[in-house]
């Protein structure tokens, strides 16, 4: 059976398109998908992400725990309310999943997994807590909304009381801070500003409600994954997965090595290091027409990879895709299409960011 957010009714009465996603039953538009892209490249839009996992660690040794858990390094976090994107790793350096953590304080992290990883990584979670002092308490209790775009920020703090509004609206990007009942994030997934808000249950469709009231539009998984692919961002599952590493996914930059620290899969990430790593992830734009898709082959002249994530871009109206190519591949590509040879190019992601085309792009 699948599952429903506490948004469920909200989003049907709002006319949304509704499917199964990993177990949920979640809105994929509410009746264009490319107007939604745009609301939220232009304006303020809204999604209800409440089917992902918050996870609250709390306890004396819950720094060096998460410093032995993530493969980015907690010690950055040198205030109450910062934020670190990382990865958790297997032994074998593969990805088990991409998640935020906050520091609350010293005794009190919190960790926002994905929705489709949840039983695996709070079984991982727990298994590598043996030794450690403390707690993990899944919060199944919040809800979660993210808004996000140029008048994203705006729209929430205006519905907020006076006190916490002024501490929303001193949050710098990758922060976060607890706002009465209410916990607000400067962070998100579409490459626009805004916030990323838990909350108790009871009081989201309030929230939402509030939101829509003020020209905050709804927006499903459709919009979500075109914007984060424009974003240049990792989807789990696709661009990243238990038997790649973050050397071969875009994602070298949240791994932390510099200190001897043990994190869970340093020792793989340091042989595949030694011996070259052997892949490379890439954004493609496809020159010629047609849609890049997931699987679908990559000629390179250093050998084939693939797409690992391709869509039409709304903001470029081209297709594009992330793709997972030989490390030693360079210049212009062919993508297998239907059995034609499109011509692409390879560039450096984000494709899109702050409503507009990054360099290097066009």
């Amino acid at each position: 059976m699948t599952q429903k957010t506490p948004l469920y009714d909200a989003h049907v009465a709002a006319g949304a398109r509704m499917v199964d996603f990993g177990g949920w039953e979640m809105p994929i538009n509410y009746g264009s998908q490319i107007e939604e892209h745009h609301h939220v490249r232009r304006d303020a839009g809204m999604f209800d992400v409440s089917h992902m996992t918050i996870v609250d660690l709390h306890g004396p040794d819950v720094r060096d725990y998460l410093s032995r858990l993530l493969a980015n390094d907690v010690a950055k976090l040198g205030e109450a309310g910062k934020a670190l994107y990382s990865c958790m790793l297997n032994e074998r350096g593969g990805v088990i999943d991409d998640l935020i953590t906050y520091r609350m304080d010293d005794n009190w992290y919190r960790v926002i997994v994905n929705a489709a990883t949840r039983e695996n990584d709070l079984a991982w979670m727990n298994q590598q807590a043996d030794g450690f002092s403390l707690d993990i308490n899944e919060r199944g209790e919040l809800a979660m909304v993210a808004v996000q775009g140029p008048k994203a920020r705006d729209a929430v703090i205006r519905i907020l009381a006076s006190d916490d509004a002024e501490r929303a609206s001193a949050l710098k990007p990758f922060s976060a801070a607890e706002c009465g009942t209410i916990f607000i994030a400067r962070t998100g997934y579409t490459g626009e500003d805004g916030f990323e808000v838990a909350l108790p249950a009871d009081e989201a469709e309030i929230f939402w409600n509030q939101l829509a009231e003020g020209g905050v539009k709804p927006c499903g998984l459709g919009a979500r994954d075109t914007l984060r692919l424009e974003a240049g961002m990792n989807l789990y599952g696709q661009d990243m997965d238990t038997e790649t590493t973050p050397l071969e996914s875009g994602l070298a930059w949240t791994v932390a090595m510099a200190e001897e620290r043990d994190f869970i899969g340093r020792e793989a990430l340091q042989a595949q290091r030694e011996a070259g790593v052997p892949r490379k992830l890439v954004g493609l734009v496809l020159e010629d027409r047609g849609v890049i898709r997931h699987g679908q082959v990559v000629n390179t002249a250093a050998g084939d990879g693939v797409v690992t994530s391709g869509s039409f871009s709304p903001t470029l109206e081209q297709a594009i895709a992330l793709a997972r190519v030989p490390a030693d591949a360079q210049g212009e590509v062919t993508v297998e299409v239907r059995n034609k040879a499109l011509k692409a190019r390879m560039v450096k992601p984000p494709f899109a960011r702050n409503g507009a085309v990054c360099d290097g792009i066009n």
